[in-house]
């Protein structure tokens, strides 16, 4: 009897095992050169052509359109590192047995959630540090001094990582291979771009592609990091002539709990085929 409760009490915790997932993923991450590259670069790239091309100031505010590019984009690089990434990554270890193989071992299911949670984390900061740093060398971006404003990029940031995240683990579900899930995870992402006035400042969207870019998480978690990395002067070529603090913690918010519900009406271990 002592020895079984010895044994028990030896068991790596949850946290002990989640972390230690967390870290195969990081590894394997770092690992896909391919990924990594594309992951990074991507949003940067875009970053660049968009603020060499559009480079005129917004009247009586001083601010260029590659500062107010360098703040979208910075927020919304935090989607290819949680939607896409998640999208086709669970998609791939659905299909390669990687999800079967976790379920069947002797550890908690949740430990394989704490490991993308990890991965998506580390990657998202990353690619947020990226951008503001390609904003700062080539469009003259600065970063912020109020403390307030770190407090609003620490929750917009958190909550723009969970619901995406949890969206992207809907989608993966939704894909038959991690072939089918790129396809299905991108065109969504590249086409709310436009429609949530990142590719393409806010005030010159039609009323129809702000309503419909308004559903979704990407226009609020750009929004709000421009509202951290822009004077308040720029609130005027928002949309609703405001920040919107309030209505962006609960579209978010509310996307947190609409990506749970999701994940646990659709998530699945195996392929349809495979039972």
């Amino acid at each position: 009897m002592t020895r079984t409760l010895d044994r028990t009490a030896a068991l790596p915790s949850l946290l002990t095992v989640g972390l230690a997932r967390g870290g195969i993923e990081l590894k394997q991450f770092f690992r896909n050169k391919e990924q990594v590259i594309f992951t990074f670069t991507f949003p940067a790239v875009i970053l660049i052509l968009l603020g060499s091309i559009f480079n005129g100031d917004y009247e009586g505010t001083g601010i260029t359109a590659g500062q107010v590019f360098a703040a979208s984009m910075a927020g919304s690089g935090i989607i290819a590192t949680s939607f896409l990434n998640l999208g086709i990554g669970v998609a791939d270890d659905r299909e390669n047995g990687t999800l079967k193989r976790l379920r069947g071992a002797p550890i908690p299911p949740t430990a394989y959630f704490i490991g993308k949670i990890i991965l998506v984390a580390v990657a998202s900061l990353a690619e947020v540090i990226l951008l503001v740093a390609v904003g700062m060398v080539l469009f003259d971006v600065e970063l912020p001094t109020d403390p307030g404003r770190w407090l609003t990029f620490a929750w917009v940031f958190v909550l723009g990582t969970i619901s995406c995240s949890l969206v992207g683990i809907t989608i993966s579900s939704l894909a038959k291979n991690a072939q089918s899930a790129s396809a299905i995870t991108n065109l969504p992402y590249v086409a709310l771009q436009f429609l949530s006035g990142v590719y393409i400042p806010i005030s010159s969207l039609p009323k129809w592609m702000i309503d419909v870019g308004s559903f979704f998480p990407i226009k609020w978690v750009a929004q709000g990091f421009r509202s951290v990395f822009l004077p308040d002067s720029m609130m005027g070529q928002e949309a609703a002539g405001s920040w919107e603090h309030g209505t962006t913690a609960l579209v978010l918010a509310a996307w947190c709990v609409i990506g749970v519900v999701l994940c646990l009406l659709t998530f699945r271990w195996t392929n349809r085929r495979d039972g």
